[in-house]
């Protein structure tokens, strides 16, 4: 049985899942992930969806802030054993329900053009490509995408 938990940052499980995703960005990357992980602290996120799979960690979102009525989708993973479940797409609808409690109007998001399988995932979910915005204007690397909710 899959389940959704509403968090913040400081929750352990949620810590835990980040330091795995940023050893496989830090992979995928490559000399590149240090410009990234810039952007992806987690000290302060308010809002962060952990998925339980049979009671373990299997899969975390986060949205925040972007600007007035928009929230940007961060640190989406999936723990390598749980992959091809659907875990990712729940979580993502998760994140989008949240947000649209919380009033914003659309969802923005960076990927890595390394990262084939979330940029099918957002596609798939009614993502839209955009260009690239913020401190990801002009790298070439990545992919930014957009959803009005």
């Amino acid at each position: 049985m899959l389940t959704l938990t509403k968090t913040h940052s400081t929750n352990p499980d949620f810590i835990s899942l980040v330091r795995l995703l940023d050893k496989d960005l830090a992979i995928r990357d490559g000399e590149e992930h240090a410009f990234y992980a810039q952007f992806n602290k987690i000290d302060s996120i308010k809002h962060v969806i952990v998925a339980y799979k049979e009671g373990e960690p299997a899969g975390c979102g986060a949205i925040k802030q972007y600007a007035e009525g928009v929230a940007e989708v961060k640190r989406m993973f999936v723990h390598p054993d749980f992959r091809g479940q659907g875990i990712a797409k729940s979580i993502l609808a998760a994140l989008e329900a949240w947000a649209k409690e919380l009033k914003y109007k659309t969802t923005i998001l960076e990927t890595g053009t390394k990262q084939p399988e979330a940029i099918a995932l957002y596609k798939s979910s009614g993502y839209r490509q955009i260009s690239n915005y913020g401190q990801y204007a002009g790298v070439e690397n990545s992919l930014c995408f957009k959803k009005e909710l």
